[in-house]
């Protein structure tokens, strides 16, 4: 049985005229989603064992912070054929997984993930900015994972939802242990 982690990336900045799509930052507060969202992760001990993920900078930069966060501390993947992917493009990108990896997160866009949890769970749901789709799908081999594979949706995390319940503090500043101490 494998794991899957499908999220979608944090609040990113509106593009402008002099800004590139794929070159969008974060927003604070999708920094801070990002984060809380990690420590989530963490909380719910259900860290990756392999994090995918496209190579626009909002992707890319939520992937980094969940890691951090979530105490991941493998491997990133970044792969310019997950940006603005298919349902069915995100599922050959997963086929090609070495099947020792058990827990994989990819971290991508809508509607690409939205619309590979019904096709995998058979249940629509909507996936927000730093939100997470937990899917345990019934295979053994990555190879084996085929549109009519019935998964099972686990659990859907929102950001908003799950801010606060964990406590993380923003890059650059000390924990209040750590000033305590």
């Amino acid at each position: 049985m494998k794991t899957l982690l499908l999220m979608r990336h944090a609040k990113s900045d509106q593009i402008n005229g002099d800004t590139d799509e794929q070159q969008r930052p974060l927003t604070p507060k999708g920094e801070r989603r990002a984060m809380e969202m990690g420590a989530w992760i963490q909380k719910k001990e259900m860290i990756p064992q392999f994090i995918l993920a496209s190579t626009s900078q909002r992707a890319c930069r939520t992937a980094q912070l969940v890691a951090e966060a979530s105490g991941y501390a493998g491997e990133f993947r970044f792969e310019e054929t997950l940006y603005m992917a298919k349902a069915d493009e995100l599922l050959k990108v997963l086929q090609g997984l070495p099947d020792e990896i058990e827990r994989v997160m990819i971290v991508g866009h809508n509607p690409g993930l939205e619309s590979l949890i019904p096709l995998l769970a058979h249940k629509v749901e909507a996936l927000p900015f730093a939100g997470v789709a937990v899917l345990r799908l019934p295979v053994k081999k990555w190879a084996a994972l085929k549109p009519k594979t019935k998964a099972k949706l686990v659990d859907l995390w929102r950001a908003k939802k799950i801010s606060s319940k964990v406590d993380v503090t923003p890059i650059g500043e000390e924990s209040p242990a750590a000033v305590e101490a």
